[in-house]
């Protein structure tokens, strides 16, 4: 590709209320090519953490790919809903729709969905309805702790000086926690599974990763070592122990990197991983 690519505002959607960003490469890219969608993360604008987003979507654009970034409904500067959905429906029916533009506008056939944080979630939920996705990029998206995800984020606290004195002092949160889980690890004689952060139940989301799988779609999982959420590379595969991944999903770790992807070396990183992924999905038939 030349990297040249062209930036368009665009409005869709049922009331065409959404409003997105649409990057692409000059000249257009294949009919064979899969588009990429971006999600939201949370309330944040399709601009992404420090622009990560946009930054993303011209470095796609500029190997040939059509990237479509666009804020949901009561986000940035899409207007809200007035029909009475859930918000989980009504994020479902956005992603739709705007899947739906660019095979009209755009005569893309395969799709590719990215998300952070909530919006890897809206991606597992959505990815595995719809013939058209091909590829799922999940940036820390909710997964259940573990028995060793908690002995990593209580060596981790351990190591900082104020947690060193609450547990000497018997008022470390962690260690208590850490110990009921235990405890009942010895009662039941095996590690119980918490809940998702998001509280769905973890067979559901089991049911849609294995959907998803079982269907074809390529899934890259990156998650960070800086959050909440995981502490260890192959946490998603034990947090999911009936989902036969096999050779669909890509892990990756990054150590040091909080949840926003703060450093400009991780987001050049990140970005340069995904370009690498993506071009191997889209040669897959």
């Amino acid at each position: 590709m030349s990297g040249r690519i062209s930036e368009q505002a665009v409005l869709f959607g049922n009331w065409t209320s959404l409003v997105g960003i649409v990057t692409k490469a000059v000249p257009p890219a294949s009919a064979d090519c899969p588009a990429i969608v971006i999600l939201n993360t949370g309330i944040i604008h399709r601009v992404g953490h420090h622009r990560m987003f946009v930054t993303m979507s011209r470095a796609l654009a500029a190997v040939g790919y059509t990237v479509l970034r666009f804020d949901f409904s009561g986000i940035g500067d899409s207007s809200p809903r007035n029909d009475g959905l859930s918000l989980v429906d009504a994020r479902m029916a956005e992603i739709k729709e705007a899947l739906d533009w660019l095979e009209r506008e755009c005569t893309a056939s395969r799709m590719i969905l990215i998300g952070l944080c909530s919006g890897a979630d809206h991606a597992v939920l959505y990815g595995h309805t719809d013939p058209r996705i091909a590829g799922l990029v999940l940036m820390d998206p909710s997964i259940s702790p573990t028995f060793r995800y908690y002995l990593h984020y209580i060596a981790r606290r351990l190591q900082q000086l104020r947690s060193w004195f609450n547990v000497l002092s018997g008022r470390s949160h962690t260690l208590r926690m850490l110990m009921r889980h235990m405890l009942r690890t010895v009662q039941l004689g095996k590690a119980q599974r918490y809940p998702p952060q998001n509280l769905v139940p973890r067979q559901i989301i089991e049911r849609h990763y294995q959907n998803s799988v079982d269907r074809g779609i390529e899934i890259l999982a990156i998650f960070t070592e800086e959050t909440t959420r995981q502490t260890y590379r192959e946490q998603m595969i034990e947090a999911l122990p009936n989902v036969s991944f096999g050779d669909r999903l890509k892990l990756e770790f990054f150590r040091g990197s909080d949840h926003t992807f703060g450093l400009e070396s991780d987001r050049s990183r990140l970005i340069q991983l995904i370009l690498q992924w993506v071009s191997t999905v889209s040669k897959t038939a």
